[in-house]
């Protein structure tokens, strides 16, 4: 019988609970590996879980980071599902030397290259991946989805960020190709709170900004300018923050901005507005927001029967929970506090037709952003007396 290899990252919370703890888990760099090369590998178990793949970072990549920069974003998030009680967890690297030596690993060569776009090609046609992003598109805004993958209570799946932020980050690029080019979604971020349910990663915040920072090292030296980080996952947004100041201050002829998730501008609040049906709280995470546009782009993946709508976050004038989050306090107390469940906000109220509408204004805001970073970008060139396209 051959080896089932099933998406961790599908599952919700309560499904990663219940998986023995002495099944394989593989974390891909890249994609195309042989299942049953890597079924070989493991002793051919019954089943195995493979954990979202890291898409870029090491050497062959197409877009290279340090090693020992690429090796701690690795063994943090091995570490993440050791300390949960796996005891088969292992990254599965492309070559050696993909990685450090100390990490628990598997080498396998892809039978076949695989593009973001699905494309393939036989590996004997090429030993390396395709540039990222490609060469000659130096003059556009370099898009940079990063996702999550962490409970998202008990009807959404962990890929719940990394597939809105995905869709969003892609489809701007779609809409406004010669302003726009965009590279593969990062599936993991920051999540402090790790410890508190099943199925949550966290790189940890100085292996994440240090990561981020080395991937903007990598495109300014290929004459990349203009960058826009945007997250599926409100626990990158500080860390996020710190990576472009940093990046500005490193390399002041760029420009590289972020902001704080989507759907955050005036005419994003108001799209929110109009279709909402909750209350100020209803719309935090595995929310009404975050279930509308799951189900409008990955609807086998929601299970609507199973939310537990959780609006009784402790509120005070100058610190509440909702999607734009107010008050002059920022803090961080135990998630224990406020949701039993994983989520924050009303996941019941999640529909098709809301998540469609959400999703068309969300592209719309960010082509407006990349617009804004163009113009950033050539009129501060412009006073230095540069003339950019």
């Amino acid at each position: 019988m051959s080896t089932r290899f099933f998406p961790f990252d599908e599952l919700t919370f309560p499904g990663v609970a219940a998986l023995p703890r002495d099944l394989p888990l593989l974390l891909p760099l890249g994609r195309g590996y042989d299942h049953t090369a890597l079924a070989d590998l493991l002793g051919n178990p019954l089943e195995a879980a493979l954990l979202p793949a890291l898409p870029f970072g090491w050497p062959g990549s197409g877009l290279e980071t340090p090693g020992p920069v690429f090796s701690a974003v690795v063994r943090n998030l091995l570490a993440n599902m050791t300390e949960d009680g796996f005891t088969r967890v292992y990254a599965l690297a492309p070559s050696e030397g993909a990685l450090e030596a100390d990490i628990p690993q598997f080498v396998l060569r892809p039978s076949l290259l695989l593009a973001e776009d699905s494309s393939a090609r036989p590996l004997a046609d090429a030993s390396r991946a395709r540039a990222i992003p490609a060469d000659g598109e130096q003059g556009k805004v370099v898009l940079v989805p990063v996702g999550h993958t962490e409970q998202h209570g008990h009807h959404s799946p962990l890929s719940t960020d990394t597939i809105i932020i995905k869709a969003i980050m892609e489809g701007t690029a779609a809409a406004a190709p010669n302003l726009a080019t965009c590279l593969p979604v990062f599936p993991y971020g920051v999540s402090t709170h790790r410890p508190y349910l099943d199925g949550t990663f966290n790189v940890g915040g100085r292996a994440f900004e240090d990561f981020w920072g080395a991937v903007i090292d990598t495109l300014v030296g290929r004459g990349f300018s203009r960058f826009y980080f945007n997250s599926g996952h409100g626990g990158n947004v500080s860390f996020l923050v710190t990576v472009v100041k940093y990046a500005g201050e490193r390399h002041p002829d760029i420009f590289a901005a972020t902001t704080g998730l989507y759907l955050n501008s005036p005419e994003g609040i108001k799209a929110l507005e109009e279709k909402r049906e909750s209350p100020i709280g209803g719309m935090g995470h595995a929310c009404e927001l975050e279930t509308s546009l799951v189900l409008a782009l990955r609807p086998e993946l929601i299970h609507l029967n199973r939310a537990v709508d959780e609006v009784n976050f402790i509120s005070t004038p100058s610190y509440y929970m909702d999607w734009i989050e107010g008050g002059a306090l920022i803090a961080n107390p135990p998630w224990d506090d406020d949701t039993k469940t994983g989520a924050y906000g009303a996941g019941s109220l999640g529909t098709v037709e809301k998540g469609e509408y959400w999703l068309r204004v969300a592209i719309a805001e960010k082509v407006g952003h990349c617009r804004e970073i163009h113009e950033q970008y050539q009129r501060r060139r412009a006073a230095h007396g540069q003339v950019v396209a």
